[in-house]
């Protein structure tokens, strides 16, 4: 029998829960501490105790044995679609792979490939991937090249609801942006621009956020999303960082992350992207710039002088072939950095791992670069960026956010410090339960609001009906077959 047969799926249980774990990671004196047998107790959403254990009374005491009780994850950059940049992995340029929409596909009219429907399941999809993996608060991403132009108010409001029934924080609306780069020859990609657009998406995602905002016991939040440095325009994003400053929300804008939009606003404006923002007066402090991969010694001492927090997506950077020069680096330069998963698999352990093996390749010497600086940046580090301090931790009052990861898999023993441990073993599987708001959101491989054996079989059918029309958005057209080559030979005879 579960240990949590005593909770329902998806409601939030009744009376004081106690939890209780060979370790707990509290908060104390601005960090976090470790509570070997510690406990844990929250009632309607909120954290009562934290430390050893409680004596006053509870409806239920659930004991967990060889378990970390852990503040939720943070995942700023967090995937919302079927990830296509797995295609990407073994198949490049990325140019002549359907990365870049060719002129003779925008001079046709791009379209939406996927139905409103499909979009809807999507997001309900990967967020419950997040859960699965210990992630209580998220801000989804998605990719826009199979989209129309950018994204809708009508699919993040069923992502909203969504979010809402399956028990998942959320900082959303619709990405929005005043360009898209186009394919003209081989390797020659150029901007093209429609203002215009750009500013009635940021008009949607700003009605989106002023009727969003709160809902759902406060898991539904607002944050600005456009899409790209290089596919804005400076009178976008001055009105993107009015409308934040106005609605009280963060701004994700993705920058310093790749040779693309390094080589494209430079030709725009003769200089990096953090420079010329720098240079318009828009870097704040409520800027969160994933990546920052390719970010020069000038971007990085303007992060660090206006307070813009980056969010590391270790795995996906390295799978392409960069990494960040360093995480210790920019934690010296007292930068705040949150961690993203931004591609599949959504595994935040493995994310943790990935950063920790690439930041010390980048710089051995660099200071900040232990397992739980990492686990900081998932934790602390993401309400840093998004400006709580009732999240990320465990202490009274806190929201009731909690993940609970076993400590007692086969792959993951000699076990030693819990931190060090599950950052080593580098895998999300070992996530046992999620509570969000106090709610169980995920218990033991289930997800409330969503059938996940049902849905995965859906969820392959969309990508590979998604797969079938990229020769449609692709330099020359070629068939699948060409664009995405298997690993080794396919053979089909009855015997070699």
């Amino acid at each position: 029998m579960s240990v949590f047969h005593d909770l329902k799926l998806g409601e939030h249980p009744k009376g004081r829960t106690a939890l209780t774990a060979d370790w707990v990671l509290g908060h104390a004196e601005g960090g976090h501490c470790l509570i070997p047998k510690g406990e844990i107790v929250f009632e309607a959403g909120r954290i009562l105790h934290v430390g050893q254990r409680f004596e006053g009374e509870v409806a239920r005491r659930i004991h967990l044995g060889p378990a970390l009780i852990s503040p939720g994850l943070i995942d700023l950059d967090a995937l919302s679609d079927l990830d296509t940049t797995v295609l990407s992995i073994d198949n490049n340029p990325g140019w002549a792979k359907g990365r870049v929409w060719p002129r003779s596909y925008v001079e046709r009219g791009p379209y939406e490939m996927y139905s409103p429907d499909e979009l809807a399941f999507q997001k309900r999809y990967a967020f419950a991937q997040l859960l699965l993996n210990g992630i209580t608060t998220a801000a989804p991403i998605a990719s826009l090249f199979y989209r129309a132009w950018g994204e809708t108010t009508a699919e993040f409001t069923t992502a909203a609801e969504a979010a809402g029934e399956m028990g998942l924080r959320v900082y959303l609306s619709p990405a929005y942006r005043a360009g898209g780069m186009v394919l003209d020859a081989p390797g020659q990609i150029t901007p093209l621009f429609d203002e215009t657009r750009g500013m009635a998406g940021l008009d949607d995602a700003v009605a989106f956020i002023s009727a969003h905002q709160g809902r759902h016991n406060g898991l539904i939040n607002g944050l600005l999303a456009p899409d790209r440095v290089e596919t804005c325009t400076a009178p976008l994003l001055k009105r993107t960082m009015d409308a934040a400053r106005d609605l009280g929300c963060r701004v994700r804008l993705h920058m310093a992350q790749g040779a693309m939009e390094v080589q494209t606003v430079h030709a725009l404006h003769g200089t990096t992207a953090p420079e010329w923002l720098a240079s318009e007066g828009l870097l704040n402090d409520r800027i969160l710039a994933p990546h920052a991969t390719n970010a020069t010694e000038t971007d990085l001492n303007h992060y660090a002088h206006h307070g813009v927090s980056v969010i590391h997506c270790p795995l996906v950077s390295a799978r392409g072939g960069s990494i960040l020069r360093s995480f210790g680096g920019l934690r010296a330069r007292g930068i705040n950095i949150a961690m993203g998963t931004d591609t599949a698999p959504a595994d935040m352990l493995l994310n943790l791992l990935t950063g920790l093996m690439t930041a010390r390749i980048a710089d051995p010497q660099a200071p900040h670069q232990q397992s739980a600086d990492f686990w900081d940046a998932a934790t602390l580090g993401g309400a840093r960026a998004l400006g709580r301090n009732d999240i990320g931790c465990l202490k009274p009052n806190a929201l009731a956010d909690i993940a609970i990861f076993r400590l007692d898999d086969a792959v993951m023993t000699p076990a030693i410090d819990p931190i060090t441990t599950l950052i080593a073993g580098g895998s999300g599987k070992v996530t046992q339960a999620t509570f969000v708001g106090g709610r169980l959101s995920m218990c033991e491989g289930r997800v409330a609001g969503i059938d996940l054996l049902t849905a995965q079989t859906r969820a392959q059918g969309q990508f590979d009906g998604l797969l079938a029309k990229y020769p449609e958005r692709s330099w020359q057209h070629p068939p699948v077959a060409e664009l995405f080559t298997p690993s080794y030979p396919i053979r089909q005879e009855a015997a070699l």
